[in-house]
């Protein structure tokens, strides 16, 4: 497997639908969609690019994780933390169980890679 190019990620069209977020805390339910991108020598870890509608809900994985958000804004809340604010450009590193909550407020892409719980 070569090396995979997505241009213009932030404009990437045809995303497949994955439904509604897992943990939702109110109306509206934020919905998902993305692409999964195989990575040769990626073991059991996750990475593609992850949309996700405005809405509120809680972090639905334990595993550690790091994300560039390519568009959109938010807000993450870690449990027993200040609210952070979040928009296109930043870089974000989670720790494995990071707790918390999502509120977006305008669509969010990220791209993503997701590691495999220890």
């Amino acid at each position: 497997m070569g090396i995979r190019i997505i241009k213009q990620s932030e404009d990437l069209q045809g995303l497949e639908a994955q439904g509604p977020v897992g943990r939702p805390l109110g109306e509206p339910v934020a919905q998902m969609c993305g692409v999964d991108v195989a990575l040769a020598g990626a073991g059991s870890n996750d990475c593609g690019i992850w949309e996700c509608t405005p809405g509120r809900f809680r972090r639905q994985i334990d595993n550690a994780e790091v994300m560039h958000i390519l568009s959109g804004a938010c807000t993450f809340t870690p449990e027993g933390g200040e609210p952070l604010q979040i928009a296109a450009g930043d870089t974000l590193f989670f720790p494995s169980h990071t707790v918390g909550v999502w509120e977006i407020s305008e669509t969010l892409r990220k791209v993503y890679v997701v590691f495999a719980l220890r």
